[in-house]
């Protein structure tokens, strides 16, 4: 089934490199959204554990980090409009 994304998600999607086309499953996305997250939180410990930083920064850089990744808390559903363009 197609689906019309929102021109918010898609924006956010191309931040990290996905483009959909509109049989692209949204939860498929989300993974990807996720597996991204999760690869940049295990390089920032890394560098945490290698001395890149100090500790006490770890949580600020942990929450900056969040913050790029704003549709890991936006349901899948609220990824889509309910009429076209």
């Amino acid at each position: 089934m197609p689906h019309a994304y929102a021109q918010e998600v898609l924006e956010e999607l191309a931040r990290h490199g996905l483009q959909p086309l509109p049989e692209t499953p949204t939860w498929f996305l989300r993974d990807a959204v996720r597996e991204l997250y999760k690869y940049e939180i295990k390089v920032l410990k890394a560098r945490l554990l290698g001395g890149e930083f100090p500790r006490h920064e770890y949580a600020g850089r942990v929450i900056g980090l969040r913050r790029r990744y704003p549709l890991l808390s936006v349901p899948v559903e609220l990824w889509t409009r309910t009429s076209p363009p």
